[in-house]
This record gives structure tokens, C-alpha cells and sequence, in this order.
């Protein structure tokens, strides 16, 4: 498990303790399954079968992200938006992994490592060639003239060989090995950045769909304070025609209706552009036709279900970066291994093959003609003696490598411990923010209907009415917030656990039960 191989980096373990961090069994399934980016969190991922040659969503393991992407071939179309659609989360994020030229790129390079590990594979076998040659030539051979009058003998040899030649490697000390382990190691390594591409793409749609959300609510807050800054107005005026009031309070009033008036504009101003944002997060052409399901009545999350060590271990066993690191780890060894083996010989076997054909003539009588099989073999032995300290830089030069990349794992094992603290802080911070601002809200709310009740009957100024408006319109606003809040703080611990387009049970839960994780 992963993060049994990061304790093994960590303490500078050899290759051989690290391999079963790639052999976990893939998990079985067919079709593309947009995995909630948590089962209860983002409310509407749980399950959405498209495109049946995406692997963004079925790949669970860095092995079977590559597998699937050495197999398949992304699509090329663009997919476009129905403006009188109204799309849920899974759909935008399906969306997103087919239309986003990043998880396309991602695809890709997991296929030219796929095909990398076949080349370095194919180093295990013979190479055979067939040839053909034909040719012509003419040479002077010297003669004595007491045999040939002129002193010489023109002989002229057109032949034909066709043939085969074979070069096979016989043994290398290991280097053939750690390449293709090296190979292997980089096809991991790009299935875990498949697999992490795609979450950073579903992470930010995520982000951009509730902070619509977000803008929606305070759109519709903005739209509720301007009814209570009107309902305000109203009273200052009715006031002032029974004569219970004075023109200052209702020019107060007045002002304070045109504030909110201002604040709806500027919240529907926010709302568009928040549209255009999520449109571009998804792939498609920016603009503000497009409608989401909201979802506001599905329970808020309100409480974790792991503990912050459990959330930890989550985050070292399955975050994609991690994989990917340690396939970079395990890489930079097969290198030190290959840079050693270049210190051993190499055995090779040659060996050659065919029917030589040859039709010579000479101006000093006949020659006979010949077409016999011919053939030529060995073994050598090849062993660099002084190669100028090439070999000693490329084993100083790989191992250096290695100990970069294990200092790597390293800080991005800190940074992942540091990233599901703040996240685990942020969420139960935001949940108590939560909490607070509902009695907030409830408080400015009974505190405004009885300011204005009280201002009706003349007990009270409108000074206090205006005080408890304001108040209500904050703590709306400060209700919205939390909100916001909350939903991008469980994204976030999601993400940071690497629990995103995964099938594992989620981080956090809407039941109301005490927390004391």
C-alpha cells in the first residue's frame, strides 16, 4: 500500500520493499462512473454513466489508469451545452474530463509510456533482419608475362546474396532489467498524473458549481433585503402621512432602499459572471446560458466520519501525487541499477546467413560460376576498459537523482499532512460557522419584525428599524457565506485525502450526530 511504500522512501528502503504499491488488483467495472466526489458531499455524484471510452472515472489505481489509457483512444468531440438543461454536478464533471484539453494531454502521455515500457521490453529479443545485395565488380589482377602476354587479368563478378543476419544480446547484468523496470515505473507514474489531472479538473468545477451556488443564494439575500428595505420604506412613509414621523427618517429609508437596490444589481452582476467561469471550467465556450440544479433542500454536511490520523493515512494511501512519486522514486533507482551495470560486459551473439550467387568472367579464358549457402557466427564478449569517467559521472549523476527524488516524497508527504490539517480545520470550523450563522439569522430576523412592530406603534425610532435591517441584511449575508463555506471546505477535505471521482465512503456526513473525531 502507498503509504507503507512512503514510510519505506522515507527510510531510504530499496526498490524490492516498495513494488507492492503497484500490484493492487484493479477494481472491476465497465463504462465511465463519475465516482461522487464524495458519496453525500457534492450531493448528485454518485454514479453517471457516459462516454464509454473515458477511463478519467473507472481508474482507481495509478495501474489501471494506465492500463485503461494505454487501451483506449480519447474523443476528440467537443461537447456543447444545452442552455434549457439543468445540470447536475456529475454532468458537469463529466463534461469537463471530455472537453478539458488537459486530461486529454494526460491521456496521451499515459499512452507514450505504455508504449515506452513495449520498446524497452523489446530489448529481451533478437533482432532479425533480412538483406538482399546485389551487385557488380571489376578488378585487374597482375599476371607474370610469361603466363599472360599483357601482364594482366581483367575479371568482372556480378552476384547476388540475398540472406538473413541476427544480433541478440545475450546477458547484460541486470541493465535490460532495470530499464524495463524503469519503463513499468513511468507507466505508473503516468497513470497516478491521469488520475490526478482528472481530479484537479473535477476540483475545480466543483469549486466553480458551488460558488454559483453561492452567488445564487446571495442573489436571491440581495433580492430579500431589498424587500425589507422596502417594507422599512413603506412604514417611515406611512408614518409621515399620519403625521408619526419626519422626512428625514423617510429619506433615510429611501437610501437605504436605493443601497439595496444597488447590492441586487451587483449581485446579479456576480451571479452572470459566475456563470461565465463554470462554463469555462468545463471546456466549453465562456458564457452565462447555463442553468445547474442546485440542489437546496439536500442536507448540508455537517460532521466528519474519520479521525484526523485516519484522514491522514487516507491521504498517504490514495492521493495520486503520491503514487506518482514513488513510481519517480522507484525509477531513479532502475537508473542508479542500469548506471551500475554499465561497469559489467556485454554478451552478444552475431550471426549471419544466405546464398551467395556469383557469375565472374575473365578476359583470360573461362571461370566457373557458383551458388552456395554461406554463413558466419559469434559470441563477443564487450567490456569498456577507460571510457574517461563516463560511467563514474552517470552513476554519481543517477544516484544524486535518486536522493532528489526521495527528498521529494519527503516535502510532499509534509505538504499532504499540512494540506488535510487545514482542510479538517477548515470544515469543522466551517461547520460551527454554520451553526452560528443560522441562530444569527434567526436572531436579526425576529429582532427586525419586532423594530419595525414596535416602529409601527411609535415606541420605537427609525433609527432601530434601520439598525435591525442592516443587521438581517448581514446576517443573510453571513448565512450565505457559511454556507459556501462549508460545501468548499468538504470539497476540499475530499480532495486533499484524494477521495475525488473515488468510491470510497466520503470524509464527512449530514447526520446530526456529535463529532468527536
Amino acid at each position: 500500500m502507498l503509504k507503507h511504500f512512503v514510510r519505506a522512501a522515507l527510510l531510504g528502503l530499496r526498490r524490492q520493499s516498495i513494488i507492492p504499491t503497484f500490484t493492487k488488483a484493479p477494481r472491476k467495472g465497465g463504462g465511465t462512473f463519475v465516482r461522487g466526489l464524495s458519496a453525500g458531499l457534492l450531493f448528485g455524484i454518485a454514479s453517471a454513466g457516459t462516454c464509454q471510452s473515458q477511463c478519467s472515472a473507472v481508474a482507481s489505481t495509478p495501474q489501471y489508469a494506465s492500463d485503461c489509457a494505454a487501451r483506449a483512444i480519447p474523443e476528440d468531440k467537443i461537447t456543447a451545452i444545452n442552455a434549457a438543461h439543468s445540470y447536475s454536478l456529475a454532468e458537469l464533471v463529466d463534461i469537463a474530463e471530455q472537453n478539458n484539453p488537459t486530461t486529454r494531454i494526460a491521456w496521451e502521455r499515459a499512452k507514450q509510456r505504455a508504449e515506452s515500457l513495449g520498446i524497452a521490453r523489446s530489448e529481451y529479443f533478437p533482432i532479425l533482419a533480412g538483406i538482399a545485395a546485389f551487385g557488380d565488380s571489376r578488378q585487374i589482377n597482375p599476371f607474370p608475362a610469361a603466363i599472360i602476354p599483357k601482364g594482366y587479368s581483367t575479371v568482372e563478378a556480378p552476384f547476388a546474396q540475398p540472406g538473413i543476419t541476427l544480433d541478440y544480446l545475450l546477458f547484460d547484468f541486470g541493465k535490460r532489467e532495470a530499464k524495463v523496470d524503469a519503463a513499468v515505473a513511468q507507466k505508473l507514474a503516468a497513470g497516478a498524473n491521469f488520475i490526478q489531472t482528472n481530479q484537479d479538473v473535477a476540483f475545480r468545477v466543483a469549486t466553480a458549481y458551488y460558488n454559483l451556488v453561492t452567488d445564487q443564494e446571495r442573489l436571491q439575500a440581495a433580492r430579500e433585503t431589498l424587500t425589507t428595505a422596502q417594507t422599512t420604506q413603506d412604514a417611515a412613509e406611512f408614518q409621515l402621512a399620519n403625521g408619526r414621523s419626519t422626512m428625514p427618517d423617510v429619506l433615510n429609508a429611501r437610501a437605504e432602499t436605493a443601497q439595496a437596490t444597488f447590492d441586487l444589481e451587483s449581485a446579479q452582476g456576480d451571479e452572470m459572471v459566475a456563470r461565465v467561469q463554470l462554463t469555462e471550467e468545463i471546456g466549453v465556450e465562456p458564457t452565462p446560458n447555463i442553468l445547474i440544479d442546485a440542489q437546496q433542500n439536500t442536507p448540508l454536511p455537517q460532521t466528519l466520519t474519520l479521525s484526523i490520523d485516519e484522514l491522514i493515512d487516507r491521504a498517504i494511501q490514495w492521493r495520486p501525487d503520491l503514487a506518482e512519486q514513488a513510481a519517480e522514486i522507484r525509477t531513479a533507482n532502475d537508473e542508479v541499477r542500469s548506471a551500475r551495470a554499465d561497469y559489467r560486459p556485454r554478451i552478444t551473439l552475431s550471426a549471419s546467413g544466405g546464398q551467395t550467387s556469383l557469375w565472374p568472367t575473365s578476359d583470360s579464358g573461362p571461370l566457373g560460376n557458383a551458388s552456395q549457402p554461406t554463413w558466419a557466427a559469434s559470441v563477443a564478449v564487450q567490456w569498456r576498459i577507460l571510457d574517461g569517467g563516463a560511467r563514474k559521472h552517470a552513476l554519481r549523476e543517477a544516484e544524486s537523482k535518486r536522493r532528489e527524488e526521495q527528498d521529494k516524497m519527503i516535502d510532499l508527504h509534509d505538504r499532504t499532512t499540512r494540506e488535510v490539517w487545514s482542510a479538517y480545520i477548515g470544515f469543522r470550523t466551517a461547520a460551527e460557522k454554520q451553526r452560528a450563522a443560522v441562530a444569527l439569522l434567526q436572531s436579526a430576523s425576529t429582532s427586525y419584525d419586532a423594530s419595525l412592530e414596535a416602529y409601527k406603534y411609535g415606541v420605537r425610532n427609525l433609527v432601530d428599524v434601520v439598525t435591525a435591517q442592516r443587521q438581517l441584511a448581514q446576517a443573510r449575508l453571513s448565512s450565505v457565506a457559511a454556507r459556501s463555506e462549508l460545501f468548499l471546505g468538504a470539497v476540499d477535505l475530499e480532495f486533499v485525502t484524494g477521495n475525488l471521482l473515488r468510491s470510497r465512503p466520503p470524509a464527512t456526513s449530514s447526520a446530526q450526530h456529535e463529532d468527536t473525531k
